[in-house]
């Protein structure tokens, strides 16, 4: 008898702890493992906005368009006006969704280097910025965050910026 007790009490802490992360009790969670447990998002969790939604930024009348993300990083930032031309048409083929030009396109990026905010596997994907001149990828990435941010490396990954869009 008494060891079905402390079966019950452990189905019932399990419970109560589903019950509290589904509530949105991350700050319990975060209280018992000692970090901080990334903010869920619509967005992030339904991937990218479908091309075309006032959340992709269609900018079709009446629709407002996202408030841009803000700098999570503490990265450098530049405007996306100052990027190359390359890495504009990148920018322009991710908020549609694609085609992309290389099949490493859209894959998951590891952020192995911990350069970027830390965050769960599959939160961040990679996009090439061609180079002029290259026979190959080349070196220049965006990577974009499940959450809308997105940081521009010219050297594969050994630095990045944070990409202040729209200016």
């Amino acid at each position: 008898m008494r060891r079905n007790r402390s079966v019950a009490a452990l189905l019932l802490t399990g419970l109560a702890l589903v019950v509290l992360f589904a509530l949105g009790g991350t700050g319990f969670l975060e209280s018992l493992t000692g970090s901080p447990t990334p903010a869920a998002s619509p967005s992030a969790a339904a991937g990218q906005a479908a091309p075309g939604s006032a959340a992709a930024g269609s900018g079709a009348p009446g629709s407002a368009a996202p408030a841009a993300p803000a700098n999570p990083s503490g990265l450098p930032a530049i405007n996306e006006s100052e990027l190359p031309v390359e890495a504009r048409q990148t920018l322009a083929a991710i908020r549609a969704g694609g085609p992309y030009r290389y099949s490493q396109d859209n894959k998951t990026f590891g952020n192995f280097e911990r350069i970027l905010p830390r965050r769960d596997s599959g939160y961040y994907r990679e996009y090439t910025v061609p180079t002029p001149g290259e026979s190959d990828r080349g070196a220049r990435r965006i990577v974009a965050g499940s959450g809308g941010e997105k940081y521009y490396t010219q050297d594969h990954y050994d630095s990045f910026k944070f990409i202040a869009e729209g200016n």
